[in-house]
């Protein structure tokens, strides 16, 4: 995997990229769809190259590996030819997963035991493992094992899940160059910054990171609690120290408005379902604010969905329709705006894109984060 900055904004970190993978370019900065177990909720592969635009997508390796299994993914020929996208795709290694089953699994120095949420099933996952798994999904990048701590975490709780992790990562690191992908082509490892929201430890586990010299660097542990400034101040924190020269990929962020803001503070990559998720519950994103399409508000408005909107259903649709499939629960209005909101969330990158290379990021940026927040 290849990196390469282009462009620069005055007064911020951020910066405008390409990367480029055996599966494609990525022009940075992006955001990455989740589709978690594979598929992208309710939003077809064409749709997803076609309408939204998506350069890379998400899988999980959780998930992936309890269902459809392993022997399925290796027998398709990875994850790529079992789903049919052809470009980029990006694997978290299931840490976050594993966190978020609290009482269903136990972290020791081997790993990270748990319990299947599908049927109860014991498992255990090693750094060495999950690399193993990753071999067999075939992503273009691949994610170390980490623990990820709530925000909320004590300091002493972050002093054991930071060591618990470092050491992981050398682990998950060693087994990565010593092993080999499983379908001709190359694959990337990134290691992930967690030490939730205590500067000198981020400060400690940026420059373990730093200091191995992948293909890409991740951070992790935040959006899980904390204020979003003291996200922010985290962000900056550990971005004085990951190498400028290689792809930095804030995981799990966020709101349009943080997507911004950790742009300004140099981040190349993001991923969240939010706006799947939240468009399923009749809440869109626009460039002019947030619409909830379920308020009674829309019922006679037949203007399109956006006029200016990113997709092709903005055009297609009307806001009162779009509202009257939500009241009536129909499966098109999940569709409709999950396509929307990740039409949205990919302009909004492309833009902000545009305006580091035409060098008036800060400017615009102040103004649509004022504009993605509005209430409508």
């Amino acid at each position: 995997m290849e990196f390469e900055v282009i462009a620069t904004a005055p007064s911020t970190a951020a910066r405008a990229g390409v990367i480029t993978t055996d599966h494609g370019k990525i022009e940075t900065p992006v955001f990455m769809p989740v589709g978690t177990v594979g598929s992208v909720k309710a939003v077809h592969m064409s749709e997803l190259r076609d309408d939204v635009k998506a350069q890379i997508i998400l899988g999980n390796t959780y998930h992936l590996y309890l269902r459809p299994g392993i022997d399925i993914l290796e027998k398709a020929g990875g994850l790529h030819k079992f789903n049919g996208w052809e470009k980029p795709i990006l694997t978290d290694s299931g840490g976050f997963q594993v966190f978020s089953l609290s009482e269903n699994r136990k972290l020791t120095e081997e790993g990270a035991h748990f319990r299947s949420h599908i049927d109860g099933s014991k498992h255990l996952f090693t750094p060495e493992k999950v690399v193993d798994i990753q071999r067999s999904i075939g992503s273009d990048i691949m994610m170390a094992l980490d623990e990820c701590p709530p925000g909320t975490a004590d300091r002493s709780y972050a002093r054991k899940s930071l060591d618990l992790t470092l050491r992981w990562l050398e682990r998950g690191w060693r087994h990565f160059n010593e092993t080999e992908g499983k379908y001709g082509y190359r694959q990337a490892f990134f290691p992930i910054v967690q030490g939730v929201t205590y500067p000198d430890l981020r400060r400690e586990s940026a420059r373990r990171v730093a200091e191995l010299g992948a293909d890409g660097n991740a951070i992790g542990g935040l959006a899980v609690g904390e204020p979003a400034e003291v996200m922010y101040e985290m962000i900056e924190v550990v971005n004085e120290i990951l190498p400028e020269d290689k792809p930095r990929y804030l995981m799990g962020v966020g709101t349009p408005a943080n997507i911004l803001e950790a742009i300004d503070r140099g981040v190349d990559m993001m991923d969240c379902v939010m706006p799947t998720r939240n468009g399923r519950n009749g809440m869109l994103f626009t460039a002019h604010g947030i619409m909830n399409m379920r308020n009674k508000k829309w019922a006679d408005d037949f203007s399109p969905l956006q006029e200016d909107g990113a997709s092709v259903v903005d055009r297609m649709y009307t806001k009162a329709y779009v509202r009257h499939l939500f009241i009536a629960n129909e499966i098109l209005a999940m569709q409709i705006a999950s396509i929307h909101n990740l039409a949205f969330y990919l302009w909004l990158t492309a833009e902000a894109r545009r305006h580091i290379q035409a060098g008036d990021f800060k400017v615009w940026k102040t103004e649509m984060v004022e504009r993605v927040t509005r209430r409508l």
